[in-house]
């Protein structure tokens, strides 16, 4: 079971035992409405939604990239594992400096052509998900071969047999051209912005509206809107 903290969004880095830098209290701007806690719900996002951004600050300056992620849960913890390109100089500022990784990829501009009223301004619906965590480079080859391994089950399991066939020369050839990692989740943060402010009439319209729409991204909005209103 996850600590119940990370379901919250509370800080629970003292729990974890991190470095003092974890202790600081960040926060996403989630209003009350749209704070998402179901832990359960909170990790099929992630899973759904994998391809995150990884963010990191040293010396004041940003740095982000793209990459797929593997979710899992182990005693207690959120594990989120990946790997850089070698020569992504990225990899680099994962063990020393704080991380998040933002998981976020669903949205929908909300028009006032679905409110009952006209003095209104529109607006944009989204799920998003902020993970803080304390990052491990993985140096050990079997266990680079693991991750690597978990990630072609997760997005094309059928690819596993090809790979299980390559020649180990290749594979480890392969494998020294990345810098595997893993990130243990101290801090999750989760919105569900889905227009809970309005009336329930201005969101089955809301609803309507985006299912019907050619856009992908408004029909999944759409998805977890009808769903938010039956759990209600």
């Amino acid at each position: 079971m996850i600590h119940p903290a990370v379901a919250y969004g509370q800080n629970v880095s003292g729990y974890f035992d991190k470095p003092e830098k974890l202790k600081q209290n960040r926060k996403m701007y989630i209003p009350k409405v749209n704070l998402a806690t179901d832990q359960t719900e909170i990790i099929e996002f992630m899973k759904r939604f994998s391809f995150a951004t990884i963010i990191t600050s040293k010396n004041n300056f940003p740095t982000a990239t793209h990459l797929p992620f593997v979710v899992t849960t182990k005693d207690d913890h959120i594990v989120l594992s990946s790997h850089f390109a070698k020569a992504n100089e990225h990899w680099q500022d994962i063990e020393d400096n704080s991380i998040l990784i933002i998981f976020s990829e669903p949205h929908a501009y909300v028009s006032t052509k679905n409110y009952d009223k006209e003095l209104n301004v529109p607006t944009w619906n989204y799920i998003s998900i902020h993970a803080y965590g304390q990052g491990k480079l993985i140096t050990d080859q079997e266990k680079t071969f693991e991750i690597l391994e978990a990630t072609i089950d997760n997005y094309e399991k059928i690819y596993r047999q090809q790979w299980d066939n390559f020649p180990e020369e290749y594979k480890l050839k392969m494998s020294k051209g990345i810098v595997a990692f893993e990130i243990i989740v101290t801090d999750l943060q989760a919105k569900k912005k889905l227009s809970q402010n309005r009336t329930e009439t201005e969101q089955k319209k809301i609803i309507e509206t985006l299912s019907n729409s050619k856009d992908t991204n408004e029909i999944i909005i759409a998805e977890y809107m009808k769903a938010n209103l039956t759990d209600k």
